[in-house]
């Protein structure tokens, strides 16, 4: 099983989108979730660096700018998705990733918060 780090620049960046609003509450994850052709085509319009700012987890030994090496993914790559974060969580923690599934827990929570969902 494949092992993996916090992507400390993921989790900034959805913060970040989060406390501007940049997200969307209602989705269904698996219509919207980014496929291979949509990552291509950021990647051609986009640098490494900010497609890795999509993935909350890092791969431990995938190398760097390699699809390989992000997992994770929190967004449409414009938007922060609530449904990707408890995808996350979800995976996360079946797969017992604990710092990915606390990370997306987290951003959750702040979603959660600047959306005014309270219980």
């Amino acid at each position: 099983m494949a092992r993996y780090e916090v992507n400390d620049k993921a989790v900034e960046q959805a913060s970040r989108l989060i406390a501007s609003r940049q997200y969307v509450l209602d989705s269904d994850w698996g219509q919207v979730q980014p496929r291979a052709d949509d990552e291509n085509t950021y990647l051609g319009k986009h640098s490494w660096d900010d497609y890795a700012a999509w993935h909350l987890g890092l791969t431990d030994g995938a190398t760097d700018e390699t699809k390989a090496r992000y997992a994770f993914v929190y967004g449409d790559l414009r938007r922060v998705h609530r449904s990707a974060l408890i995808a996350c969580v979800y995976r996360a923690s079946e797969w017992r990733h604990k710092g990915i599934e606390l990370a997306a827990h987290n951003l959750l929570q702040e979603l959660d918060a600047a959306a005014g969902i309270t219980s």
